[in-house]
């Protein structure tokens, strides 16, 4: 017998947990967006065609849609773009950094250095080419745009994310492959205002490395242990793609 095959036997016997959000003609995107950038689904060529009974749709997406894997060349002019990436880069080892009690307190929270040394007190070392995803259970507010962003009265955003000395701590001490999160945005909306920019974003994709935004079920995985497998479209000089994204871990 094949050893994948009897490998692939085991991993069915595992848990698998879906990590992107189902999406149609009414799920959000970024409002800088013209209206009208996703139609998903339209026929192109229907039943009782007397060439060929079968039908054919059509699907009409910005890159930046749902569950969506943002390459360096999203932020950084002439940067990688998807053809870069193998699949080779999309398994890694998972580690999901919880901070949802506190983003539930402070929906400005931007999760520290600090908090990720604690996580790795109880998980240990967050390996080297791990995807560190930010848990902070901010999906359960889609597909309401308004709820997703935050936003306030004065038409202001707020929700948690990263911030700079996290990312910082991830990639340049730990050496991680990539990260995710839940929210439309890398940076928590307080350190975007602060820096007048996306600056998390900004250093991720700057320094060649892919993240996944708009992810969800974090809340259904262990905070270590689990492998990310993700996959997207191979289109050639994609700066960001929808994203299928799941994990798998021992039950």
């Amino acid at each position: 017998m094949y050893k994948l095959w009897e490998n692939l036997k085991e991993l069915k016997k595992m848990e698998w947990v879906e990590l992107s959000h189902l999406m149609n003609n009414d799920s959000p995107y970024w409002s800088g967006i013209p209206e009208g950038a996703a139609e998903l689904g339209n026929t192109l060529f229907d039943w009782g065609n007397p060439m060929l009974e079968c039908k054919i749709q059509q699907f009409k997406f910005p890159g930046q849609f749902g569950t969506h894997v943002d390459f360096p060349a999203h932020f950084i002019k002439g940067a990688k773009t998807a053809e870069s990436f193998t699949m080779k880069n999309a398994s890694f080892p998972l580690c999901v950094i919880d901070i949802s009690k506190k983003a539930a307190k402070d929906p400005h929270y931007a999760v520290t250095s600090d908090d990720i040394k604690e996580y790795e007190a109880e998980y240990g070392i967050i390996p080297e080419g791990a995807f560190v995803a930010l848990r902070t259970d901010w999906y359960k507010n889609w597909p309401d745009m308004d709820a997703m962003s935050g936003t306030d009265a004065d038409g202001g955003e707020n929700f948690p994310g990263w911030s700079l000395d996290a990312i910082k701590y991830i990639y340049e001490v730990r050496n991680a492959a990539a990260n995710g999160h839940e929210t439309l945005d890398t940076d928590a909306s307080s350190e975007a205002a602060k820096a007048g920019d996306l600056a998390c974003e900004r250093y991720v994709l700057a320094n060649g490395h892919i993240q996944i935004e708009v992810l969800c079920n974090l809340d259904k995985v262990p905070p270590a242990g689990a492998i990310l497998f993700a996959a997207w479209p191979n289109f050639e000089g994609a700066n960001g793609l929808p994203c299928r994204t799941f994990a798998i871990f021992e039950k």
